[in-house]
């Protein structure tokens, strides 16, 4: 048998249950962008890579504002958010040439929001064939790089591309 071996990954599984707070209002405040996966802050919104992604290169624009519901946004924050989900659709199809997206917004707890009580976008690149029997038979995800090289290549882009 082979084995696929991504050790990095026990660390965010072990985690996962036992973050404090609110990801997205507790990772912004704690100014530690690269450990954080935050990749960009604006106005009213910021980019974070997700720590348990789908595929390599899964973003989430959210809002500073904590609110589960879309009509809490102004039409400012909407607009920035719409805004920062086209940037990182053109950042990670730069960075990473992936061969379409999926886009969404998960509403509450039973739509599959990880975080229900906090609004937020998901940006996840997707590749012909990134679709195995891993998810399927095994309950895994095997990702080709880790999330720290996958932040380095994105801010690397970034700079390349100039912000949103």
């Amino acid at each position: 048998m082979q084995r696929l071996w991504a050790p990095w990954r026990m660390e965010y599984i072990e985690k996962a249950d036992h973050t404090p707070g609110c990801i997205f209002c507790v990772k912004p405040a704690e100014r530690r962008d690269r450990e954080n996966g935050i990749l960009y802050r604006g106005k009213t919104a910021f980019i974070m890579m997700n720590a348990f992604p789908y595929n390599t290169g899964h973003l989430m624009i959210a809002p500073y504002k904590h609110t589960a519901d879309l009509y809490d946004l102004t039409d400012e924050e909407l607009l920035e958010i719409s805004r920062l989900v086209r940037y990182s659709v053109g950042l990670v199809g730069a960075a990473m040439k992936p061969d379409g997206f999926n886009l969404g917004v998960n509403l509450g707890r039973t739509a599959g929001a990880g975080f229900a009580d906090h609004v937020h976008w998901h940006v996840v690149p997707r590749w012909n064939g990134d679709t195995n029997f891993m998810p399927v038979v095994g309950n895994t995800k095997v990702l080709p790089e880790s999330l720290e090289a996958t932040y380095d290549k994105l801010m690397r882009k970034m700079e390349e591309l100039g912000g949103p």
